[in-house]
């Protein structure tokens, strides 16, 4: 668990420092580093997403995973906790469903993130993670700069994800074929690419209705033949 726990401070710590830059940014250039990150992470989406090596897995997972998530309304869940932090802290934070939406997604879906997690939980080497963490800090500081204090929320999502799969690394590790962990990443570009299109204010998109869609991507890579 060294491994997440360090990720997870880092991404506190750049989250907290951005969070303080963000209160002495005017807001036309709040508005401008926004609008810079969402092509920024819009290019991470495309490099993620075409990395897959069936189309077809992740359209079948996305029609699958947003169907799911929109049977659950998942979007709705987050926006109400964002809504609810909001209330405890001010807007003034920024919007803290989106920040947390966004640096979970980016910080979480990934092959670092699974590889470097049973790497950690089968060998004690947690190097993967720890080369993880330092870029994750610095996104969590230019991301929570403009989205405000969300970002810092994703260190949630990050124990949570990460420290799961280095508990059950073993498990992980038997089911987990790199073309699954292929799979799953192209599916959660994909969903990051439509995050980049909310800060460019280009689409309205419920990108948390499609997160059932990455594990579909899991099971449909697994059977697929």
């Amino acid at each position: 668990m060294k491994g997440t726990l360090v990720n997870v401070s880092t991404v506190l710590v750049g989250a907290l420092s951005g969070v303080l830059l963000k209160k002495g940014l005017p807001e036309k250039y709040q508005k401008t580093l926004t609008h810079g990150l969402g092509l920024a992470v819009g290019l991470i989406g495309l490099q993620m997403a075409l990395k897959t090596n069936s189309i077809l897995i992740v359209i079948i997972s996305l029609v699958i995973g947003g169907i799911l998530g929109e049977a659950i309304d998942i979007d709705r869940w987050l926006s109400a906790l964002g809504s609810w932090i909001n209330s405890r802290i001010g807007s003034q934070y920024g919007n803290a469903g989106q920040g947390f939406v966004t640096a979970s997604l980016v910080f979480c879906v990934g092959a670092m993130a699974v590889v470097g997690s049973i790497q950690d939980g089968l060998t004690g080497d947690a190097s993967t993670l720890y080369a993880k963490s330092i870029l994750d800090g610095v996104f969590s500081f230019v991301f929570s700069s403009s989205m405000g204090i969300g970002v810092a929320l994703s260190g949630i999502s990050i124990f949570v994800y990460q420290g799961t799969i280095t508990m059950l690394a073993g498990l992980f590790s038997s089911i987990l074929s790199d073309n699954i962990i292929r799979e799953m990443t192209a599916v959660g570009g994909v969903l990051i690419v439509g995050i980049s299109l909310l800060m460019l204010e280009i689409k309205n998109i419920k990108v948390a209705n499609f997160l059932p869609a990455i594990p579909a991507a899991a099971l449909i890579a697994a059977l697929w033949r």
